[in-house]
């Protein structure tokens, strides 16, 4: 299984850039994913929106378009209850987009000297924009980069307020596909996968989240 793993990331690494966003979307949507547990997740699903008080407002919250990363993140939602249930967010592509408009690296890149500097446009930028490796079906890491975004204060409100658009529960569908890895079925776990592609970005925008 670890072999065929490995062969099948090596041909992946060869034509995927070190930053590049993958997702599941359409002409109007983006699909992004979060875990979550009982309580939020029920409310979430009930009402097609995130709602208070399960949902807390004032925090930041992480959306990532990758489905392996999700995995890996919350270890197919059996790694802790707080993650137990998966959930698939489809949101506009247009807000999807302001996000990444308004977003700030979570890392000083070499664009900041001053450090001061760095952290005023931080703290006033309500995006965070994160690049940790993507994963295989073993949940190992592969060479090139997956994107997380944490959005706080108006991002959050605009999110659950106005971009989200519906909101699916694939608990049991990240449950399958493990089991059919766990059980060496590597071809019939591939074909569950969600089929991401890469999301097209303004130069000037892949330019800003892809920084250094």
């Amino acid at each position: 299984m670890g072999s065929e793993n490995s062969g099948w990331s090596l041909i992946l690494a060869m034509v995927i850039s070190h930053k590049q966003i993958r997702a599941m979307y359409n002409d109007t949507t983006i699909r992004v994913y979060q875990a979550y547990g009982d309580a939020i997740a029920d409310a979430a699903l009930e009402n097609g929106t995130f709602v208070a008080p399960s949902f807390q407002f004032a925090r930041m919250t992480w959306i990532k378009p990758s489905f392996l990363w999700m995995m890996y993140r919350s270890g197919w939602g059996m790694k802790e209850s707080g993650q137990s249930r998966i959930l698939a967010i489809d949101i506009s592509r247009e807000g999807f987009n302001w996000a990444l408009e308004h977003s700030f690296l979570s890392h000083q890149s070499r664009k900041f000297v001053n450090r001061e500097e760095w952290l005023k446009n931080k703290n006033k930028t309500p995006v965070r924009i994160q690049w940790d490796p993507e994963r295989n079906l073993n949940l190992q890491p592969l060479e090139y980069r997956s994107i997380q975004i944490g959005l706080s204060k108006l991002a959050v409100d605009l999110y659950v307020n106005e971009w989200i658009q519906s909101i699916t529960e694939i608990t049991m569908l990240a449950r399958q596909i493990y089991c059919l890895i766990e059980n060496s079925k590597i071809k019939e776990a591939e074909k569950l996968l969600p089929k991401e592609e890469e999301y097209p970005l303004s130069q000037s925008l892949k330019e800003k989240i892809e920084a250094d």
